[in-house]
Order: C-alpha cells, then structure tokens, then sequence
C-alpha cells in the first residue's frame, strides 16, 4: 500500500479538487491517504501559508496546488523516483 499525505485546510477548493482525483485514483489502486489540516499547526501554517494543497508520497513532496489523474497514476507507479523527472539545473 502506498502512503499519501494530502496537506489541506478547510475551505480550500483546490484541496477538494485534489482530493477528488486522489479518490478517483484509489478506486483502482492500494492507497493509504492521511489528511493533514495546516491550520492544526502552527508549524505547518508557517511553512505551507496559502501555498496549499501539498501532496506527498512516501515521503517525498510531488505536488502542489494540481494534479490531474494521469499524473497522479504515473507517480504512483513509480513513488521513489518521483523527483528523478524534475529538471535537471545545468551550469553554463
């Protein structure tokens, strides 16, 4: 099973979009999703602000504010190498 943790707030509607597509998503996958409300913390409101939600996997941050199902099925399948896909940063 693979463990997602979805950074919220209430009355965020990107956070409702998102977590739509992740119940979408586990209908035909094994996920573990916990929902973190940032407003419980303080630490969490410092960090994250308005700049929410904030997905995670295993770990590892993938997504913020969107993702769509495709997106969200291919970072599934590959949950550790999530960041491997990320530009690289080359010096000139």
């Amino acid at each position: 099973m693979i463990a997602l943790t979805l950074y919220t707030r209430a009355g965020c509607h990107l956070c409702d979009q998102m977590k739509a597509v992740i119940e979408r998503v586990a209908a035909n996958a094994p996920l573990a999703l916990e929902e973190v409300d940032i407003d419980s913390d303080t630490s969490l409101q410092a960090r994250y602000g308005h700049d929410i939600p904030v997905l995670v996997i295993d770990d590892a941050e993938v997504a913020r504010h969107r993702v769509d199902e495709r997106r969200l099925r291919e970072l599934l399948r590959n949950p550790k190498g999530t960041r491997a896909r990320e530009p690289k940063l080359t010096r000139a």
